[in-house]
């Protein structure tokens, strides 16, 4: 494939084989029979994937990355999906058994793989890839942290994340202007929320978008009883809050909305 389509589909090609295999070695392959590469390209990941006692499938894009694929894996052949993961309806490959998503993600559609992944956690017991450094960081921090946010607070309602490793530019082609970090997210043992999941979602991303604002104003659109808007966990602004912490938020706002 030429760089010039590789950089069009916003993905940079890992050529270090001892990533790609500790990459396939990030995943536990228990409880499940299935993994899905996104993103596979030529395949440096794919072959580690094949030697696991796990049946691999691989969805790619690019018809190039396909074609040699199917002709360099012959094994996988039957397991080439040829679409786009974002809009491709996963239970016609899974039906409703679990599966396993890993890849080196290309950077620009990172993070919806991620949302589409916290939709499909009944399904998804495990995840682990490659991001941009400073999304998987996002990803994997806690509160306190510059970098916490939306993006940290939903997966680890439903995840343990851990960062892994960082791996530097130097082994992609073409090499990225930053470095990647790669990380593993494994499901909760109860991953269920203890309040309404819409208003979870909708509590959050509204908190940190005014994020150096304190609760109780950040979170004015949801009138509120002065009850509630006393309780001083509304004096903290959002990065202060613990996962934890925003589930029972979400509780007191729901029950306040209920009263």
């Amino acid at each position: 494939m030429s760089v010039k389509a590789k950089k069009h589909l916003g993905q940079h090609f890992l050529t270090d084989e001892t990533i790609a295999e500790k990459i396939a070695d990030s995943l536990s392959f228990k409880g499940y029979k299935h993994v899905l590469e996104i993103g596979p390209g030529m395949g440096v990941l794919t072959k580690y994937l094949l030697k696991k006692d796990i049946k691999t499938h691989v969805i790619e894009i690019d018809t190039e990355s396909v074609e040699y694929l199917k002709n360099n894996y012959l094994n996988l052949a039957d397991r080439v999906i040829e679409q786009d993961f974002l809009k491709f309806d996963l239970t016609t490959v899974f039906n409703d058994e679990p599966f396993a998503i890993i890849g080196n993600f290309p950077y620009n559609i990172s993070t919806q793989i991620v949302f589409k992944t916290l939709e499909m956690r009944n399904q998804i017991p495990e995840f682990s890839g490659m991001f941009q450094k400073e999304v998987a960081q996002r990803i994997c921090s806690k509160e306190g942290s510059k970098v916490y946010g939306i993006l940290s607070v939903l997966t680890q309602a439903f995840y343990d994340a851990e960062y892994l490793f960082t791996v530097p530019p130097t082994v992609f082609n073409p090499p990225p202007k930053v470095e990647s970090g790669v990380l593993v997210l494994k499901r909760k043992e109860n991953f269920d929320l203890p309040c309404n999941e819409k208003l979870f979602f909708k509590v959050v991303k509204q908190a940190f978008q005014q994020r150096r604002k304190t609760l109780r104003n950040s979170l004015k659109t949801f009138n509120l009883s002065d009850n509630l808007k006393a309780n001083t966990i509304f004096d903290k602004r959002p990065e202060q809050l613990s996962v934890t912490a925003f589930l029972q938020l979400t509780q007191l706002i729901e029950t306040d909305e209920t009263d």
